[in-house]
């Protein structure tokens, strides 16, 4: 095989797996080189706040600071979203829940043992 800046260039997607991870060949779902290494630190507090701007007036509960790894942060998503009973998305390492939910999900997440508070207005 050959390698380009230390990666080995080989499969990147097979048809009985899916997307396949360049650095370690195996499925993305598997892939045990990357776990850990996109977990945020932050300060330990879990942020809630509200945003409008960039959706055309409807508003968002965003979730940020969280200390998990993109697949927990999907698991924790998808309980969020169904407390709340509104529908939502993981982006970039912030969840993003439809509608005003911010004092629900503080009490949600505070009973999950997560040291959060409103920010914002």
């Amino acid at each position: 095989m050959k390698e380009s800046m230390g990666h080995h260039l080989g499969i990147v997607f097979s048809t009985s797996q899916g997307r396949m991870c360049p650095d370690c060949a195996q499925p993305v779902s598997d892939c045990v080189c990357t776990q850990g290494a996109n977990t945020p630190l932050g300060n330990g507090h879990v942020r809630v706040s509200r945003e409008t701007k960039g959706r055309k007036g409807k508003g968002v509960t965003l979730i940020s600071d969280l200390p998990l790894d993109a697949k927990h942060l999907q698991q924790l998503a998808k309980q969020l979203k169904r407390k709340c009973g509104a529908g939502g998305t993981v982006k970039d390492g912030v969840i993003e829940i439809q509608g005003e939910h911010r004092d629900l999900l503080v009490q949600a997440l505070q009973a999950l043992g997560y040291k959060a508070k409103r920010a914002g207005g």
